[in-house]
């Protein structure tokens, strides 16, 4: 089995406490900004960063879907980690400051890959379409924080 990764990145026209505490706020933000492939959404502890425990089903393709229970760590200043407990999945958001009321947003999503040749296919084209879907999202965010 080998790692399968999917990297997007989105400069934000908003400092980057502002796009951090949106992106750890669970409870009235992040259901906003989710895309079409995010269904069933639900915070189920917590609600703002560490400690929170958020449900989602992720629909990356017609076919695939990805019933996502996630637990929310801090392990730095601007980096949130969510923990999936249901699969080998681990994404993590960091944002960092990118010149005057600017923020750089960087979402990183590993996991293990399937072996043989459905593997290949996987780390083939599933990064690129879990990229797709963060873009979208980090796109919606980008305009909730930019009001």
């Amino acid at each position: 089995m080998a790692q399968v990764e999917a990297t997007t990145e989105r400069i934000i026209a908003a400092d980057a406490d502002t796009v951090f505490d949106a992106l750890a706020d669970y409870k009235d933000v992040r259901g906003k900004v989710l895309t079409g492939h995010f269904s069933e959404y639900e915070v189920r502890e917590g609600g703002d960063g560490e400690g929170t425990l958020v449900h989602w089903k992720l629909q990356a393709t017609s076919k695939r879907v990805r019933d996502c229970l996630l637990e929310v760590s801090e392990p730095t200043d601007g980096q949130l980690v969510e923990k999936d407990r249901n699969s080998s999945m681990v994404t993590t958001w960091t944002v960092t400051p990118a010149g005057e009321g600017k923020s750089k947003a960087v979402v990183v999503t590993v996991w293990d890959g399937a072996g043989g040749i459905g593997g290949f296919f996987e780390r083939t084209f599933a990064p690129k379409g879990l990229a797709r879907i963060y873009d979208e999202l980090l796109q919606n965010l980008a305009a909730e924080v930019e009001k």
